[in-house]
């Protein structure tokens, strides 16, 4: 792969528990995201985008690392006492940008360790600010004595934390490496703590949208991200900086009732999935399935629009190649976009695989998907937990005709689900997954 001589510039934007239907571009009726539209004008908007897990902390983890959650140890997420972290014999992105010359930092949500030896500046970050687990893990909504903090590296500089300003503090943070970074080449992780509940908008933004209170917070994202684009253009660093927009799953529309117990949050308060199936959370699409717009002036061309299957996991995968960095020793699960964002070229991922937790649900290839429906008693059944083999229902799905999961075709295209059955033994066997028994 070719680039400028100057190594290219990468700012990755990773939204909290935003859904696939909650930009205009992807097709929200009331919530207006102009500068995200044009974005997605200027290079290419993905329409089968997958977050390499449908909750926080795995999430993270795969895009930090391209590899899926489970293999390295991060099936499940981390709480505000939780010990440790992502594991250190995995090489995360900032760690290997930094390795060949990058200046990197981090600003907002971390999740992957909120203990020393853990945190974002210990994990290849020059510098870091935000909050290290997500916004709600504080009473009343969750048991905990440890206060959500603003942490600047390592030291924590504000409590309680004014909510209602991150997302444009963290952009000014952005903003200000792009001003200060000079000759040396960038690597910004920008993961907004928004629109995880509970949401706040700054007083600029509170009451602006017609898509209510959770509106006026993905305008203030929108907003915050042409700031970002006008300040490249300002600094004259647009035609050399990829710039990558996306979720790091889908939305909380299945919210316990431990969220209900005080203002500010209510039931639609949360995003939307679009006309996909599922929440955060799930094995449906819309818990994995998220929007993903990436623009690169000269390298990407404007206005495509992908079906092709691709997923954060590929995300860290492109950025080493593009940036001529060495591979870390552990292989990748995520495979290289650049054909595909630049040539139109299909995708180079054979399988998508939906894990909950340490289970693996199910796999897509480029047209099927195949799905372990939830036993009727549910996953935590006394059955299932006593060790009892229970005949589990397949579910099989044409994602090109039926992306919505409404028609169960498992008993016409037996075949197809032999196919992807044998993919997942295969996959469980090799990452050390769990896999429910297969009715025969």
């Amino acid at each position: 792969m070719k680039t400028e001589e100057n190594p290219p510039n990468i700012i990755l934007i990773f939204a909290d528990d935003l859904g696939y239907g909650d930009l205009s571009c992807y097709g929200h009726p009331t919530i207006h995201t102009p500068r995200l539209d044009k974005m997605a004008q200027e290079g290419i908007r993905l329409t089968s985008f997958y977050a390499a897990a449908s909750v926080c902390t795995p999430s993270r983890a795969g895009l930090m690392t391209g590899r899926y959650p489970v293999r390295v140890g991060m099936p499940g997420n981390l709480g505000p006492n939780s010990p440790g972290g992502l594991s250190k014999e995995e090489k995360t992105l900032g760690e290997l940008l930094k390795g060949n010359g990058y200046k990197t930092a981090a600003f907002g949500k971390w999740h992957l360790g909120a203990v020393a030896g853990y945190m974002p500046t210990d994990r290849g970050f020059d510098e870091y600010l935000g909050i290290l687990y997500s916004n709600d893990m504080m009473p009343p909504w969750v048991n905990t004595k440890r206060p959500l903090g603003l942490y600047r590296n390592k030291q924590m500089v504000e409590h309680p934390v004014d909510q209602t300003t991150l997302t444009r503090r963290y952009t000014d943070e952005a903003i200000r490496v792009i001003r200060e970074s000079g000759d040396q080449p960038f690597f910004i992780y920008l993961p907004h703590s928004m629109p995880h509940l509970p949401v706040y908008a700054s007083s600029q933004f509170n009451g602006r949208s017609k898509g209510g209170r959770y509106g006026d917070v993905i305008e203030e994202i929108d907003n915050n991200v042409g700031r970002i684009l006008d300040a490249l253009v300002k600094e004259g660093k647009d035609e050399n900086t990829l710039v990558i927009f996306t979720s790091d799953n889908g939305p909380w529309r299945n919210m316990p009732p431990r969220m209900y117990t005080t203002e500010p949050v209510e039931k639609w308060h949360g995003g939307t999935t679009g006309p996909l199936r599922g929440a955060k959370a799930t094995s449906y699409e819309g818990g994995y399935r998220v929007p993903c717009i990436i623009r690169f002036p000269g390298k990407i061309p404007s206005g495509q629009v992908s079906a092709e299957m691709a997923s954060t996991m590929d995300l860290t995968a492109t950025i080493l190649k593009l940036t001529n960095t060495p591979l870390p020793e552990k292989k990748l699960d995520g495979k290289d976009l650049w054909r595909l964002l630049t040539l139109g070229s299909p995708s180079p991922r054979p399988f998508f695989h939906y894990f909950s937790g340490r289970r693996l649900d199910g796999v897509r290839d480029a047209v099927w998907k195949i799905r372990i429906a939830q036993p009727a008693d549910g996953w935590n059944s006394p059955e299932l937990q006593r060790g009892k083999k229970l005949k589990i229902q397949l579910e099989l799905f044409n994602l090109r005709d039926d992306p919505y999961e409404q028609f169960d075709q498992s008993e016409t295209y037996p075949e197809v689900v032999a196919r992807l059955r044998g993919e997942m033994k295969r996959m469980a066997d090799e990452i050390g997954a769990q896999l429910a028994d297969f009715p025969e």
